[in-house]
């Protein structure tokens, strides 16, 4: 603070501040409550009273359908006459009529008339759908519990083989009844306590997993089902197979995340060792050169790139063809590892440049002291290296797995549906595709929180702390 305040004046420091405190109140604070509260609201679509509203709308819709239908047709007007399809023909053979039996020869039945149009019962969906007995939004394994058990209100639906003008009266009961319990529910849950934490709960969820005898015993072979057994993700009831798909595809995306990074870490230590430490300067910046240019170009288009390498037409699998070491394509589309590899190559420069950062930072003569003590050159890294360059590496790993955990172009474009989804693509699913926005926002605000928590314990294993940051520049 006092080094702020000497190089930058009282001034240049309070702007700082005050647009550090701006950046993280309405880019980070401001976000995440709005998200943790639409987390805890439930839908309002899946309350009692929209069910209630929904039966309302449902019988006034059938009500309007109803009297459109039974109206008489209105009566024709002047002008010029449309040529008559019941009239019979020239040589006794009648052309079918559609309004009723011609005067002779072969007709076929009436399809309609003024006595259809008046006893005919329409079938209307919405009059199907007018009804007290709705059943209500309960979560999964709950009992069903409908509208009118519950409420205590009549039992009211519109029986389809009733005359129309019958139709229309019990389609004006069940609106009245409806409208009268969407009143006294609103009533009640202005009342109750707005919040819940049942958009949470659906994560763990178990759904059905609808399986043969065949497919079962082929599926309970699988190590990866095995381990979701271990862990309590994958059971079964009453011979029935249940799996808690959100977890599922949780606990997938953070490992293969982990994975990603890993892989990262691996490629690029190597890299930043050479660029740091082992090369002269004028090689250091040719190298520079060669990992900053690709980044020029737009990430997605860095991405497409990719297919083109990965298809089964494409660069890969026609190299190998070529040189005869396969006859079929290989689906890399289809292997988790593939999105590994284009996920390290998109965020490569997140690990780089903090591990070179602190590298370049190192003695050499601490290395060549360990060499001339005999020190291997494993033993060097293990000893030397590694534990100056931590804060590089720690801040590098939680760039690179914070990146790679929310990643969505890259399992989206590269995958093409071949793969299970990741997380994140679940997410996006329950905002935009399913418009289930609450439980989309308790799923991203979960997530972050778990990301947050295997960060602060990633630091805590790397005995790192904030103040060691800094010396990543």
């Amino acid at each position: 603070m006092r080094g702020l305040l000497r190089g930058y004046g009282a001034g240049l420091t309070a702007l700082f501040f005050a647009a550090a405190l701006a950046w993280g109140l309405v880019l980070i604070l401001l976000p995440q409550l709005t998200m943790l509260e639409r987390a805890v609201t439930p839908p309002k679509r899946q309350l009692d009273s929209s069910i209630a509203l929904q039966v309302g709308r449902d019988a006034q819709t059938c009500i309007s359908v109803l009297k459109a239908q039974a109206a008489p047709a209105p009566a024709p007007s002047g002008g010029l006459a449309v040529p008559s399809m019941s009239s019979p023909s020239a040589g006794g053979m009648a052309v079918p009529s559609l309004g009723g039996p011609t005067a002779g020869g072969m007709a076929i039945p009436s399809m309609g008339g003024p006595a259809a149009a008046r006893n005919a019962a329409p079938q209307v969906l919405q009059c199907a759908r007018a009804t007290t007995h709705r059943q209500l939004v309960r979560d999964s394994g709950a009992p069903p519990e409908f509208l009118d058990t519950l409420y205590g209100i009549e039992a009211l639906s519109v029986d389809p083989a009733a005359p129309v003008p019958a139709q229309i009266a019990s389609a004006q009961a069940v609106q009245v009844a409806a409208e009268a319990l969407t009143a006294e529910l609103r009533r009640r849950e202005a009342e109750a306590f707005p919040y819940t934490l049942s958009n949470f709960e659906t994560l763990a969820a178990p759904r059905l997993i609808p399986m043969n005898a065949a497919q079962k015993a082929v599926e309970d072979r699988a190590i990866g089902n095995r381990l979701l057994d271990l862990a309590g993700l994958r059971f079964e009831l009453d011979g029935q197979t249940y799996e808690r798909l959100g977890l599922v595809t949780l606990v997938r995306t953070i490992f293969f995340a982990l994975c990603a990074t890993a892989l990262a870490l691996v490629l690029c230590y190597p890299i930043a060792y050479k660029v740091a430490l082992a090369s002269p300067p004028r090689q250091a910046v040719w190298l520079f050169v060669g990992l900053i240019i690709p980044y020029a170009i737009v990430e997605l288009m860095r991405v497409y790139a990719w297919t083109t390498i990965i298809d089964t037409q494409g660069l890969i699998n026609s190299v190998l063809e070529w040189a005869g070491l396969i006859r079929d394509p290989i689906p890399f589309k289809r292997f988790p590892a593939t999105i590994f590899v284009v996920i390290v190559y998109t965020y490569v420069l997140f690990m780089v440049f903090p591990i070179y950062n602190v590298m370049a930072t190192l003695d050499r003569n601490q290395i060549e002291a360990a060499r001339d003590l005999g020190a291997r050159p494993w033993r060097v890294h293990w000893r030397v290296i590694i534990p100056h360059a931590k804060p590089g590496i720690a801040v590098g790993c939680i760039a690179t797995f914070m990146l790679s955990a929310g990643a969505f172009s890259v399992p989206r474009i590269i995958s093409r549906g071949l793969q299970a989804e990741w997380f994140s693509q679940t997410i996006y699913n329950k905002f935009f595709e399913s418009e289930n926005s609450n439980v989309g926002a308790a799923y991203s605000f979960g997530y972050t929180a778990l990301c947050f928590a295997l960060v602060a314990l990633f630091m805590w294993l790397m005995r790192t702390r904030l103040k060691d940051f800094a010396r990543v520049q």
